[in-house]
C-alpha cells in the first residue's frame, strides 16, 4: 500500500516536543478561513471534525485529518508534514509557541502509485 502522508525528521523532532508536553495529538488541514490551508496540530479531541471530513494517515502515531472539501481537491497528491521557523497566520496550533510552523509540501502520485493508495477514513 502507498501512504497518503509522509513526514520530516524535522518535523518529528517538533513532534516529539509537543507530544511531551500536551500527550496525545492530532493534526488538521482546513480548506481556508484562519490558517489558510496550513496544517494544524491540536491535543488528540482539541478540533471538532466535521462529517465527511477525511484522515488520509498517522504522522508519527497521530491521525492526520483533512478538511472534506480539501481533500477532494488533493486526494490525488502525496503529502508530506515539515516545519519551518516562523509564525503561520492565525496562531492556533500547538507548535506556534515554539517559533515553528507546520506546512505541507505536495507531490502527484504517479499512475502506478495511485491503484495501491492506502484506504481513508471518514469521519461519521
Amino acid at each position: 500500500m502507498v501512504k497518503r502522508i509522509d513526514v520530516t525528521e524535522k518535523a518529528l523532532e517538533v513532534i516529539k516536543t509537543l507530544k511531551e508536553k500536551h500527550g496525545d495529538l492530532m493534526f488538521y488541514q482546513a480548506g481556508g478561513c484562519c490558517e489558510g490551508t496550513q496544517p494544524q496540530c491540536f491535543e488528540k479531541g482539541g478540533f471538532y471534525l466535521r462529517t465527511n471530513d477525511v484522515m488520509i494517515g498517522l504522522v508519527d502515531e497521530f491521525e492526520f485529518w483533512l478538511d472534506r472539501d480539501l481533500f477532494e481537491y488533493w486526494k490525488f497528491s502525496h503529502f508530506t508534514l515539515d516545519v519551518t521557523d516562523g509564525f503561520g497566520p492565525g496562531g492556533f496550533s500547538l507548535e506556534t509557541p515554539l517559533g515553528k510552523t507546520f506546512k505541507i509540501e505536495y507531490r502527484l502520485f504517479t499512475e502506478d502509485e495511485l491503484k495501491d493508495l492506502e484506504p481513508v477514513k471518514r469521519m461519521e
